[in-house]
């Protein structure tokens, strides 16, 4: 099969998962309400009880967290829609198709990087009406908002993998919350590295997660950004390179 054939099928399921989220709003809802909670929560509750330095307000720190926190637990709902189609047959019926064995994985993946930009966007209004801004101009902020979509797009497909590999819409969940909790939240997200115990800032400073928040805190608040943008660029590379041929591969095991 042609690769534009290839691409042609992903954007058939693409345009399909999409439709679905518009005929069942509550999809959207909830992968907004949790960021949204999670952003006033830590504004209100502790950002007075973090210590910054001068000049710089926690909005500003903590947005860019918020950014990769939404875009990681968002990944989540990759896989529990794999999980979820499976169960219904629908993997079955799309596997009798003459279709590319890519382009279901290709389109959920896409459709779920269309879905962040909705949810991104929405919090960076949610954000400018708490006090958040970005400082290094119109191009960072673009180039910001791409690498998010980068980052959540590379962390879909290792929840692609765990749908394919668990093939139920609850342990699926579970599956992908034990292994995004520990890397969101030991991480720069939403407290500065220097307050941790020592064993643990070894661990949040080479964090994934850590790398592309501390990108995006370069792109939003200024600031040297090219050692940042490439530890972040080559995670995802190595994300992209393991666990797209691991899920295509489970894929053609079904």
């Amino acid at each position: 099969m042609s690769a534009t054939a290839a691409v042609g099928d992903a954007l058939v399921i693409t345009r399909r998962n999409l439709v679905r989220y518009l005929r069942v709003p509550t999809l959207l809802m909830f992968s907004t309400i949790q960021p949204v909670m999670l952003l006033l929560l830590f504004t209100y509750v502790f950002g007075g009880a973090i210590k910054l330095p001068p000049g710089l307000e926690y909005i500003d720190f903590v947005m860019p967290g918020i950014f990769v926190q939404t875009a990681v637990f968002g990944s989540v709902q990759t896989g529990i829609g794999l999980a979820e189609d499976l169960s219904k047959g629908l993997i079955d019926r799309f596997r009798s198709l003459p279709m590319a064995r890519s382009a279901v994985l290709a389109g959920r993946t896409t459709s779920d990087t269309v879905r962040n930009l909705f949810v991104v966007s929405l919090m960076i209004g949610v954000g400018f009406l708490l006090g958040f801004r970005f400082h290094a101009g119109l191009g960072p902020a673009l180039g910001a908002i791409g690498l998010v979509l980068l980052f959540g797009h590379a962390f879909q497909w290792i929840s692609a993998l765990i749908g394919l590999a668990v093939q139920d819409v609850e342990a699926t969940q579970a599956a992908g919350f034990v292994w995004i909790f520990p890397l969101v939240f030991a991480s720069s997200a939403f407290v500065p590295i220097e307050t941790m115990p020592d064993w643990m800032r070894w661990f949040a400073e080479r964090n994934p997660v850590s790398v592309t928040v501390d990108a995006l805190r370069a792109l939003t608040l200024g600031g040297p950004t090219t050692t940042h943008l490439w530890q972040a660029f080559a995670w995802m590379a190595a994300i992209l390179g393991v666990f797209v041929p691991l899920a295509i591969r489970r894929y053609r095991r079904l």
